[in-house]
């Protein structure tokens, strides 16, 4: 959104800052220091590695402030596997608390699940090419904020680049709902009938900025059937706001087919849009190297931004996703691998997190 006349003067007190690897604190007048061939000043420090079960710290703050974009970019694969975007987690924390705010894999995060690119266009997210991977979602924070990256790569990555761009001074009243995140996967581990739980737990007062869905179609037939609830304050067996389906939900409809026919084989047709999307599509794994790229279970995954259209919660929230099918005969129950990332805003302090598995039980196979 462009700035009105009112955006083009900081309020008073507000301040612009930058942290990336030329300038690891964001201090004024002290970016660009690092020496190059070049000479001083000319991209002496454009990168930083990470080593292989280590943790890499991108910023560390003091408040009051607003993060209002992060920019980062790593290789999707190493000597150490192909897994890279899945092998990074992402933690954000805020107020010195102890436990994460915001806890994700690194690719899927910037809804870039399965360890693999896609391309997203989205207001929040965006990924360019290739794995330019943007947030920005604003993120305000009274005292401290803190972003780090942990590895469970087994070897180094040896450049990191990123950029974190802020604002410090801000007014940030103590009943200002912070950013959260979280992921979550059931790999095949539902039972049938057994919805995947998108985020739970939740109390206090905010509210649900979007989600982010992949699945892995472990079932024959169409896979996207399932109806996406909001739990919303006193909701208990029903919900108070419901989806149709998993792909009406990211705003597409028909499968996101090109035609609805049997012969010849329809073709989905991937799309990124700034609420709603559908942007990768696979049914080959592209993580080997020639000649062992093969057929695999069918890849899939969306995302749905609620910004014009926002979800309120005032004490609690529950959000989970059937996994439903359906073929000639009708609806039926499945159990697919299928992960997922909810992002919220709510009043602390939060809930502890369900334990993220390690990078064996994060893996995408």
């Amino acid at each position: 959104m462009l700035p009105t006349l009112t955006d083009l003067r900081a309020p008073a007190g507000v301040r612009s800052r930058s942290i990336n690897a030329e300038n690891r604190t964001g201090e004024p007048g002290a970016a660009a220091a690092a020496s190059s061939p070049l000479g001083p000043g000319r991209k002496g420090s454009a990168y930083l590695p990470l080593p292989a079960g280590g943790r890499l710290t991108l910023a560390d703050i003091e408040g009051p402030g607003v993060i209002r974009h992060i920019w980062i970019t790593v290789p999707d694969r190493t000597d150490g596997g192909p897994f890279v975007l899945r092998d990074l987690v992402l933690r954000i924390y805020w107020d010195d608390e102890e436990e994460p705010s915001v806890e994700s894999p690194l690719g899927d995060f910037f809804c870039n699940g399965f360890a693999a690119r896609s391309l997203v266009m989205s207001e929040p997210i965006v990924v360019a090419p290739t794995g330019g991977m943007n947030s920005y979602i604003p993120m305000p924070f009274r005292r401290r904020a803190r972003i780090v990256i942990d590895s469970d790569h087994s070897a180094t990555i040896e450049h990191v680049f990123f950029q974190v761009d802020y604002t410090v001074g801000d007014d940030v009243p103590d009943a200002t709902p912070y950013f959260h995140a979280q992921w979550r996967r059931s790999n095949a581990s539902t039972a049938l009938g057994e919805d995947h739980v998108i985020v739970d737990g939740v109390s206090g007062s905010g509210r649900y900025l979007g989600t982010y869905i992949g699945l892995a179609s472990l079932s024959r037939f169409w896979w996207g059937e399932g109806e996406v609830k909001f739990f919303l304050d006193g909701d208990t067996e029903l919900p108070t706001l419901c989806s149709t389906g998993l792909e009406d939900y990211a705003g597409g409809a028909w499968a996101f087919q090109d035609e609805l026919r049997s012969s010849p084989e329809p073709q989905p047709i991937p799309f990124s849009a700034p609420y709603c999307g559908y942007p990768f599509f696979s049914t080959r794994d592209e993580t080997r190297a020639a000649p062992f790229i093969q057929s695999v279970a069918p890849m899939h995954a969306v995302y749905r931004w609620h910004l014009p259209d926002p979800i309120f919660f005032e004490n609690a929230l529950r959000v989970t996703v059937q996994q439903i099918g359906v073929w000639d005969k009708g609806l039926f129950e499945r159990s697919d691998d299928i992960f997922s990332v909810a992002y919220w805003y709510q009043t602390e302090p939060h809930s502890p997190f369900p334990a993220v598995p390690g990078a064996n039980g994060r893996a995408p196979r």
